[in-house]
C-alpha cells in the first residue's frame, strides 16, 4: 500500500511506496511529518503559488518538518 510522504525540498505530496525518490525534482529526501495541503491548478495565477514559489501545478504541502 502506498503512503503518502512530502518531498522536504518542493513540499510536493507524493503518494509513493518504499524508498522512492520525488519525480518533480528528484529529491530522496521525503517525510511523513508535514501539515497543511493546498492544491495548484494554475500556478500562474495563483498567489499561493508565488509565495511558495510554485511554477507546477500540483499537491503542496504547506509546512514540511
Amino acid at each position: 500500500m502506498a503512503s503518502r510522504l512530502v518531498c522536504r525540498d518542493c513540499h510536493r505530496v507524493l503518494d509513493v511506496e518504499g524508498d522512492e525518490q520525488c519525480p518533480a525534482c528528484g529529491s530522496n529526501s521525503l517525510t511523513e511529518d508535514w501539515a497543511g495541503y493546498v492544491v495548484i491548478a494554475h500556478p500562474e495565477e495563483s498567489r499561493i503559488a508565488e509565495e511558495m514559489g510554485i511554477t507546477e501545478a500540483g499537491r503542496y504541502a504547506l509546512k514540511v518538518r
